[in-house]
């Protein structure tokens, strides 16, 4: 797949290129995103290229970062699954005050015209675009007839009577429901970072822990998980958690993992975690002696609950 990082304006399509193109945040590539991959792909005749037009950071964190939605993909795993499911060349638009200031009919001329040579534009229905949100699918259709390209409005995908979207999946992640967060998105939630050094608390209390910086902020769930770990191509069983370690003190919010039956060191390796279980929200204990006796029920439930599950391809 092919990246562009250029700003609207500095990008220019090929002589002859012809493009299907979708827009939008795609936060956490969902089933919903999926379906409109494909329908994308569906759409592209005989030479006739897929791309997707994203943004980082999502606008609503751009606008509010108090209030910013809880992120369901790093940037690295945002693209590997746009990859993944077909897509010929994915336009990461750094979102900034500039970006926030285009005008909805420069976005069109400079991005999907000029920049990506659009044929088709694929949309959901409530997309928005250009400064102040002034663009709507309506504008859309009429800049279509304009510059010459045919534009599709994406119907909303439903998993029974819910419909599928990156809030409904932050929702029940936060709610502790993996199993319905992963049926939205089509596989299990999954969390990934490189190990950073800590205080080795862990190690001392028996417990070694691999510590990952949280890299996609604010993380959408919180607590205490059986979990798959990746280390080298190869999934291990492990327990998790997700927090700012209260009765240690943590100053930051951490993802800690404690691999079984593993000695090897950790540092500085890429690992992807697999969320399977909640076992418990996050406490803060009175001691440490009652946190270690909490830590060892952990892992026996993460155990015990993990032997009955399939290892992750």
């Amino acid at each position: 797949m092919q990246l562009i990082r250029n700003r609207p304006g500095q990008h220019s399509a090929t002589a002859g290129e012809r493009t299907v193109v979708a827009v939008g945040n795609f936060d956490g590539v969902h089933l919903g995103h999926q379906q409109l991959i494909t329908h994308s792909k569906d759409l592209a005749e005989s030479g006739e290229s897929v791309a997707v037009v994203t943004f980082e950071p999502l606008p609503q964190a751009f606008f509010n970062p108090q209030k910013a939605p809880a992120r369901l993909s790093t940037v690295y795993q945002k693209l590997d699954l746009l990859a993944h499911h077909g897509v010929d060349r994915a336009w990461l638009m750094r979102f900034d005050l500039a970006l926030s200031r285009l005008q909805a009919r420069d976005f069109v001329r400079e991005v999907l015209v000029e920049g990506l040579a659009a044929c088709k534009v694929v949309v959901g229905a409530d997309f928005r675009f250009g400064h102040r949100r002034e663009g709507d699918v309506l504008m859309l259709r009429d800049l279509g007839v304009e510059f010459g390209f045919g534009v599709e409005i994406f119907s909303a995908v439903f998993l029974g009577e819910s419909r599928i979207s990156s809030t409904a999946i932050r929702q029940a992640l936060a709610e502790g429901e993996l199993d319905k967060a992963a049926a939205m998105l089509g596989r299990p939630f999954r969390m990934e970072g490189h190990v950073v050094r800590g205080e080795q608390l862990g190690r001392d209390l028996g417990y070694p822990t691999a510590n990952l910086r949280i890299r996609a902020r604010p993380q959408p769930i919180a607590g205490i998980f059986a979990v798959w770990v990746r280390v080298n191509g190869a999934w291990h069983a492990a327990v998790a958690n997700v927090g700012w370690r209260p009765t240690v003190g943590g100053k930051e919010p951490l993802l800690e993992v404690h691999v079984f039956d593993f000695e090897d060191q950790l540092y500085g390796q890429r690992l992807e975690v697999e969320f399977v279980a909640k076992l418990r929200e996050e406490t803060r204990f009175e001691n440490i002696e009652q946190l270690v006796t909490q830590m060892r029920r952990d892992e026996l439930e993460a155990r015990r609950i993990l032997a009955f599950m399939d290892m992750p391809e």
